[in-house]
């Protein structure tokens, strides 16, 4: 068994961090380049990454999130927040970094600059909140998966009131709304869940040959 595999095996969904053991800077920034490096649709990520430091937030918003533990004591808070509607300037912008990323010139890529607003501009807000959310749950795997890489502790979590998480952390100004959480921490000792056996499909259950 290679050690990617491994490392998925070892994880788990954290519910008990060691607040006095902290994640370091650099491998934090480590899996915040995974999840910057994820793959979404069309290349657009239509969310933001907040890192959510201030621990008095932090206290403000775990009332909302059933009291979790997680939410204070792991060394990072990650929230993912998508767009709630978004118009041509997403894909305009996208479009510029395309072109001076690659060199290519702008009038280039026109036409798919057409395909994409012909797909995705017809779209009523709340189909487009809902496509906007799922390419988060992509970026949470990478992040997932790096920090597992990194021997660092995660735990994914959709236990919360994304309207009180809102109106804290000032979204609804911005057409942004919260889709979900990750803790980023390390383990403690007296957390039962870590000696659980992982259950999951088999893969014989789980995946179909066509």
């Amino acid at each position: 068994m290679n050690n990617y595999i491994d490392n998925l095996n070892w994880r788990y969904a954290t519910k008990k961090f060691d607040a006095t053991k902290k994640v370091s800077k650099e491998d934090f920034e480590t899996i915040l380049e995974a999840a910057s490096l994820t793959a979404s649709s069309y290349g657009l990520q239509p969310y933001k990454i907040l890192v959510i430091e201030d621990p008095a937030i932090r206290e403000q918003l775990k009332p909302f999130a059933w009291g979790q533990s997680q939410i204070t004591d792991a060394t990072y808070l990650i929230a993912f927040v998508h767009h709630t509607t978004f118009n041509e300037e997403l894909i305009d912008t996208h479009l510029q970094d395309i072109s001076d990323i690659r060199g290519i010139p702008s009038e280039a890529l026109a036409g798919y600059s057409d395909f994409m607003k012909s797909k995705l501009m017809p779209l009523s807000d709340e189909t487009k909140a809902v496509w906007a959310a799922k390419q988060t749950y992509i970026a949470l795997g990478n992040v997932l998966s790096a920090a597992a890489d990194l021997k660092i502790d995660t735990c994914p979590m959709e236990g919360f009131e994304p309207a009180e998480f809102n109106k804290i952390l000032g979204l609804d100004a911005q057409n942004l709304n919260t889709s979900l959480l990750v803790t980023i921490g390390y383990r403690a000792e007296d957390d039962d869940t870590q000696h659980y056996k992982k259950v999951r499909k088999s893969k014989e259950k789980l995946i179909q040959y066509i």
